[in-house]
């Protein structure tokens, strides 16, 4: 099993960290022709100032960023955004894909201050599940239990998708099946074609079959979209996910507004130098390219 959860997690990082591959439009622009923490705005491809995109989306029911899971400048981007938001908001909560829903209990005694970094990490089994390093989020755990953000886990248990890709949904014993999201849409051509791609160009052993392997993406885009309808309960949320569950909107973002009718901006961040759509976001966020070399578990995922 252990194999096989490598295995899947590997390409599914291949998937969501890549965001751009398999697409091309004529919106495509170089995100080499702006410095390092350029904004751009998705309608127009201008750029525009960071206080700029904070006054639109501040008042925005659900923000979602994303991120490069080892790229620690996307980690400071979205720690600046919360600690900003907060600052406007009282009343705002963020949902992380780093976390399995079930890790409810931890993370609330996390965001009270009941829990030291050590025993957070223990008890929310950190380097079992995510794996990555928790210095690249470090300083974003740190404003949650400074300012008592509320913090809700979005995920279904990391053992369940490589199941669902090795045997399909109908294979999983009922104590799995029971982590199921209520619906999932299988039926969005747009995001099947973008998995699709993506998948024929990274065969893996014991992978080989696309519909267990789209199984698998779409539980894992439509868990987070039913997790954050089960918890905005009228409140600002902050989604912070890979880069490819946002991305085009087709992942959880269309998913979670089926869901809630809730309005809500994207922030994509790319890194410098690559090809960037317009349509990946309505912000586009340009940093450094460069992963971080703390990541030594990023293999795993």
């Amino acid at each position: 099993m252990r194999k096989y959860l490598i295995s899947f997690l590997l390409l599914v990082t291949i998937v969501f960290q890549s965001g751009c591959a398999g697409l091309s439009d004529k919106s495509i622009l170089k995100s080499q022709k702006h410095g390092i923490g350029t904004i751009l705005s998705g309608k127009t491809g201008a750029p525009v100032t960071y206080q700029e995109m904070l006054n639109d989306i501040k008042e925005t029911q659900i923000i979602y960023i994303g991120e490069v899971h080892t790229n620690i400048t996307h980690h400071k981007f979205q720690a600046r955004l919360i600690d900003d938001i907060a600052a406007i908001h009282d009343d705002i909560s963020v949902g992380m894909e780093m976390i399995a829903r079930n890790y409810q209990p931890v993370l609330d005694k996390w965001s009270t201050g009941e829990l030291s970094e050590s025993s957070f990490l223990e008890m929310i089994h950190w380097y079992a599940n995510w794996r990555y390093d928790f210095e690249l989020y470090r300083e974003i755990f740190s404003i949650l239990k400074k300012k008592r953000i509320r913090v809700f886990g979005l995920n279904i248990p990391f053992h369940i998708p490589p199941k669902i890709a090795t045997g399909g949904i109908g294979s999983l014993l009922p104590e799995d099946a029971k982590h199921l999201p209520e619906t999932i849409n299988f039926s969005d051509k747009e995001h099947r074609a973008y998995i699709e791609g993506i998948f024929k160009m990274h065969k893996i052993k014991g992978r080989e079959n696309f519909e267990y392997f789209y199984q698998a993406q779409c539980t894992w885009e439509d868990i987070m979209a039913e997790s954050i309808a089960m918890n905005l309960a009228g409140r600002k949320m902050i989604v912070i996910a890979g880069n490819g569950h946002i991305l085009k909107k087709f992942g959880v973002p269309n998913r979670a507004f089926a869901r809630t009718g809730a309005p809500f901006r994207t922030i994509y961040l790319s890194g410098s130098g690559k090809d960037v759509d317009l349509s990946y976001g309505d912000y586009i966020w340009i940093s450094e390219s460069k992963s971080n070399s703390l990541d030594h578990h990023k293999t795993f995922r």
